[in-house]
Parts: structure tokens; sequence; C-alpha cells
């Protein structure tokens, strides 16, 4: 796996960078046939796309973030809200310091609700800080990539994670995806009882419909979509 820049001081120097991309993860459970490492892979493998497309600074990953709704699945380990907010606000400083003004958090987990509330205060006076992909991006790239199930009912471990690393990192995707769909309902208590209330597998999705294909086609979506958030931080 090539998951990480290996860009050197020289290289940023010469490219000098206006803005920074910085992927964003978790270290949790995703049923038997995907690591632990799935969404920090999967903000690793769209930050590469993004940087093999346009001029910006490559950022290594976050890779534990807010994972409570896992509770206490075997490997799964979770940082605060707080804690987060602190670490990226932390970084964005660092970056202003040495002239990267400009930093787009690319996110992968969708409990990291906090990040939400980070781009808006950076945002207070200019255009600083974006969140990629958003909802509307996502639901377009399984348009695009003809991805049989929504986001809502594919949550966790299904179709599209799964189709992303059989294109991009296939070595992560063990057998058994193929027969481990789960179909979680409609999950009204969540955030009060977690996961393990709705799957015993930790699977909420439908892997077995999973591709290379769909995976190649749902990172051109996203990387076609980046541009409107250059554009929003007036790059």
């Amino acid at each position: 796996m090539n998951l990480l820049p290996t860009i050197t001081t020289t290289d940023v120097q010469e490219q000098s960078p206006r803005v920074a991309v910085l992927p964003i993860g978790s270290y949790e459970q995703h049923g038997a046939h995907l690591p632990l490492v799935t969404d920090t892979a999967i903000a690793c493998i769209i930050v590469r796309e993004l940087a093999a497309a346009y001029p910006v600074l490559a950022l290594p990953p976050v890779t534990i973030a807010c994972s409570h709704e896992h509770g206490t699945w075997a490997g799964t380990v979770s940082i605060s809200a707080r804690t987060l907010h602190t670490l990226i606000t932390d970084i964005a400083a660092s970056l202003e310091a040495s002239g990267v003004r400009k930093l787009v958090l690319v996110n992968a987990h969708g409990g990291n609700y906090v990040l939400s509330n980070i781009v808006q205060e950076a945002n207070l006076t200019e255009a600083r800080m974006t969140l990629f992909p958003q909802s509307r991006e996502w639901k377009r790239s399984r348009e695009r990539a003809g991805l049989v199930s929504d986001s809502f009912s594919d949550m966790h471990a299904g179709e599209i994670e799964t189709s992303i690393l059989l294109h991009a990192e296939p070595s992560l995707v063990r057998p058994g995806y193929e027969t481990a769909d789960h179909d979680g309902g409609t999950r009204p208590f969540l955030l009060t009882h977690g996961m393990k209330a709705y799957t015993e597998s930790g699977v909420i999705g439908f892997p077995s419909h999973a591709t290379a294909e769909k995976g190649k086609a749902v990172l051109a979506s996203l990387v076609e979509d980046f541009a409107q958030h250059l554009r929003a931080l007036g790059e």
C-alpha cells in the first residue's frame, strides 16, 4: 500500500501549495471482511486521488477519531470529539504558520460529527476550510457508479466501502463479503444504543454488490466534484 505521502520539504517548497488536504478516518470494526483501518484507508485513497489531480498538499491521516457508536467492539479505539476538535484546529494553525492558510478535511467516517462545527468556526471571517465529501457528493458518486444501495441502508462495511477498496487496495478485502449483507432497519436509537443494537456481524449494508469497477467510478466522481470545494475556497 502507498497510502502515506512521501513528498519531501523541497517538493513542498517547489509546489508552494495554497490548500492542504487532511484525510480523517477511524479505527473501528468493519465486520469480518474489512480491516479496522477501513475508514482511514478510504480517506487516504481519496486524498491520493485528489493530490494527483489538483495542486494540493496531501497530509498524513488522522487514524483514530470518534467511533463511540461501535462501543466496545473488539479492536475499536476512539477519541473524544473535544480531542478531535483540538487536533484539527492545531493542525490548521500549524499549516497557517508555514503559509498554507486553507485546509480541506477529507472525512471517511460518518461518526466524526464535530468536523462540521470545526469548519463552521474556521470560516467565521473568510473561507478557509471545507469538509469533503459531503452527503451530496457521496450520493452523486453512488448514482454515477450505479450502486444498488443508498447511503442509509449501506451505512457500514457495505457496497460503497468494499467497492472502493476492491478497486484501490484489494489486498485489504478478505473473503466473505459476498455473503455478509445485513439490513439494519431504521435504527431510531443508534446514538443511544450503538451499532450492536442493529447488527451482530458489525455490517449494516450490502457488500455482496461491491465491485472494483464501482469503486473506480465512485472515486472518479469524487475527484470531479472536488473542484467545487476549491472554488468555494477562492482557488
